[in-house]
């Protein structure tokens, strides 16, 4: 009898270990459906060398110095099924007195190849909110189909909360003053949440956050979003970034200077 017992629960842990085995082949297959259903929220394009987030009409860069000469005839041509550069943001100035040595030739010729196209001004906390505007005005003419001028925030330097408001507050009153619209604010998702928010929650918000989702991680609504930062694109030599647009051509053309 005692060999009986044996048997029986030999056969017991036979079974239970069938049973656990069963269970991690279940929860694998669970966790591979899951991670496949999450990268099928994005396809890879092996010839701009990244994976594009998928459900999006309207698709472009954005692009400044350290992408060198651009040969944006080039550029305009690339077409990889459905996804083509429509538009691209283009960097104008920094600072005070800062302007970036590649505008003048991107903003011209983004222009004649017909690539609706916008500029930026990185903004620096630890200088005068209207000077920096000023900088961005004197060397940015914005016209009709132009995308709306963009204030790009993405250091506070250590400044205080109130003088870092305030500066920014004064540069974006200048710009829309000036241009008659409100600018759009660019910055990465987390340094968004914790500084801007609260405070410009009713700005345009073109967001940096690099995921695998089909989204990017925002509380507020966002215009565009930035969702790689090492595409490739014919015409450039260098990498570059990537982004989509929240709408279709309709939504996209209300946007643009009247």
């Amino acid at each position: 009898m005692p060999k009986a017992k044996s048997d029986i629960s030999l056969i017991y842990k036979i079974l239970f270990l069938l049973l656990f085995a069963a269970m991690v082949v279940l929860v694998v297959w669970y966790y591979l459906q899951y991670k496949l259903e999450q990268k099928s929220e994005q396809t890879f394009y092996k010839a701009f060398g990244i994976s594009i987030p998928n459900n999006y009409k309207l698709y472009g860069i954005d692009v400044s110095k350290y992408q060198s000469y651009i040969y944006w005839t080039s550029v305009k041509k690339m077409k990889i099924d459905s996804i083509a550069i429509d538009f691209a943001f283009i960097k104008a100035t920094e600072g005070n007195n800062i302007t970036d040595p590649m505008f003048k030739r991107n903003w011209q010729l983004s222009k004649q190849n017909n690539i609706t196209h916008g500029a930026y001004h990185f903004f620096i906390a630890t200088k005068d909110g209207k000077q920096q505007a000023k900088n961005f005005i004197n060397n940015v003419v914005l016209q009709k189909g132009d995308l709306p001028p963009v204030l790009d925030i993405e250091e506070n330097y250590d400044v205080s909360k109130a003088i870092f408001i305030r500066r920014i507050k004064d540069c974006l009153n200048a710009m829309q003053q000036y241009y008659g619209v409100k600018p759009i604010i660019y910055s990465y998702a987390n340094f968004y949440a914790n500084y801007l928010a609260d405070d410009f929650e009713d700005y345009p918000v073109w967001v940096a956050h690099y995921t695998d989702d089909n989204e990017p991680n925002i509380d507020n609504n966002w215009t565009f979003w930035q969702h790689s930062e090492s595409g490739r694109v014919n015409g450039i030599t260098e990498k570059v970034d990537f982004d989509v647009f929240y709408g279709d051509s309709l939504a996209f053309t209300k946007i643009l200077l009247k």
